[in-house]
């Protein structure tokens, strides 16, 4: 193996253990739930055209999503490290395996996920009568949403700075107020009455479905998309108090209130509109209270939207930084990202790097928007290679004493990494180009990977 960079002295590099349990299960359920459970409906109903088939996607992809929360579960608990699925990466196969998904996460994934949830976020907003402007053009080609989008962006990294705790309790408020505005929003929808919403609905069918195994997994994809953002927490398992308890709390809990939330909003859709409105709808859950209580019930999906969105930023800007941060301290890329500020005790220069790659995605949206998409097939390839990890570990510690053990082991973890696998060879067939720059991408970082380990050994002192 070439040699490293040595890792920074414990007392320059080390983030305090400053969230809780209850920081930790409102950065999986803030982060898990954005704008998808008020888009989604639509494209699963378009795909699968009936309610019972809806609800079986909701509930296999809410299951799949569980199994691989149980499986990182008992991996973080054993081992709250910064940077979580790197960190684990890296224990099991190498720094090389580690770096490939540092490198993924932070050229492609994370920044491109952070910008294209900002500019939802401007989108949304622009809705409403107030923020219509940010539609319009400003200045040197920008737009006031793009605008706005690099201003909460940065606002939200200082933030991050300034304190870690501070950001969870921002995340804590938010996460709070999102459940709220869904169970509203679901009351409201259920409360209708007559020819506002009817149990009808829900044996009504929409015709033109694409149907079969297709339509099956493209409600599948929908519904995992909407689930998504579950693991983001364990980037941030070295920072949390009594990680061995938190972690599987988080995880398993969060994502079970998520799947409770979920189907609650989905059956009150369906209570008001019957199949086929909602397959051809943009937006079903507005388009469902706006038919009970008008162009203001609307306007209240759209406020949850904003609010889910906020949300979903301030916990993915918050777990991002880590991974670098991470690979830093162990040597593996540019040590001045293994800074911490030391007054706010944050990792200050990784979150300005993801502040800045954000911006830059920003600033050509409309170019990047696509970049996305590419991070589907890597994401699911790394979540099918950290689940793969707990048989590894498992087997270099046969009879260690675990705080937290996976339920069914081996075969829950077997199920996920088989679900991955499935859905990694339907991504490529059903997007090759796509899968295809995305794998090159992950295969880039291998020579670059080589080329800072030389780097290294002939510079010590490497710096950023």
């Amino acid at each position: 193996m070439l040699p490293s960079v040595e890792p920074m002295k414990q007392t320059q590099s080390e983030l305090p253990r400053v969230l809780n349990a209850s920081h930790a299960t409102s950065i999986v359920v803030g982060i898990i739930i954005g704008s998808g459970i008020f888009l989604v409906p639509r494209e699963m109903m378009a795909a699968v055209g009936s309610s019972g088939m809806v609800y079986t996607v909701w509930i296999v992809g809410g299951l799949l999503s569980l199994f691989g929360a149980m499986t990182y579960a008992e991996i973080a608990a054993a081992r709250p490290k910064y940077g979580g699925e790197y960190a684990f990466l890296r224990e099991a196969y190498g720094d090389l395996t580690g770096f490939l998904y540092m490198w993924t996460q932070i050229t492609v994934a994370k920044p491109a996920s952070l910008a294209t949830i900002v500019a939802g976020l401007a989108r949304v907003l622009a809705t409403f009568g107030i923020f219509s402007a940010f539609d319009h053009m400003a200045f040197a080609h920008l737009t006031w949403g793009q605008i706005f989008a690099l201003t909460v962006t940065w606002l939200i990294t200082g933030l991050n700075i300034i304190g870690t705790r501070d950001s969870a309790n921002v995340q804590l408020v938010l996460t709070w107020l999102k459940g709220v505005l869904i169970v509203v929003i679901a009351a409201f929808c259920f409360a209708a009455a007559g020819q506002h919403g009817s149990w009808h609905n829900f044996s009504t069918v929409f015709t033109g479905a694409r149907g079969g195994f297709n339509g099956f997994m493209i409600a599948l994809v929908a519904a995992l998309w909407a689930y998504d953002g579950w693991s983001d927490v364990v980037a941030l398992a070295g920072e949390v108090k009594e990680p061995q308890r938190s972690m599987p709390l988080a995880l398993v809990g969060g994502v079970a209130i998520v799947g409770a939330l979920y189907m609650l909003t989905n059956a009150a859709i369906q209570y008001v509109l019957p199949a086929a409105t909602i397959a051809m709808a943009d937006r079903p859950a507005a388009d469902a209270m706006r038919v009970v209580a008008g162009s203001w019930g609307s306007g209240l999906v759209s406020l949850g939207m904003a609010v889910s969105i906020a949300a979903t930023f301030v916990g993915s800007s918050l777990s991002g930084a880590r991974v670098p941060f991470a690979a830093a301290r162990d040597g593996l890329f540019f040590k001045s990202l293994a800074h911490v500020s030391p007054r706010f005790n944050t990792p200050s220069a990784s979150l300005i790097l993801q502040a800045v790659l954000t911006s830059l995605l920003l600033l050509f949206i409309g170019k990047f928007q696509a970049l996305f998409s590419l991070a589907i097939f890597s994401e699911w390839l790394f979540y099918a290679l950290n689940c793969s990890t707990i048989f590894v570990f498992r087997r270099r510690d046969p009879s260690g004493t675990r705080s937290y053990s996976v339920w069914g082991y081996p075969i829950i973890p077997a199920l996920f990494i088989l679900a991955a696998a499935v859905l990694l060879v339907y991504s490529f067939l059903d997007q090759p180009r796509n899968s295809l720059i995305g794998s090159a991408i992950i295969l880039l970082g291998i020579p670059i990977h080589y080329l800072l380990q030389r780097r290294a050994a002939r510079t010590p002192q490497l710096r950023f």
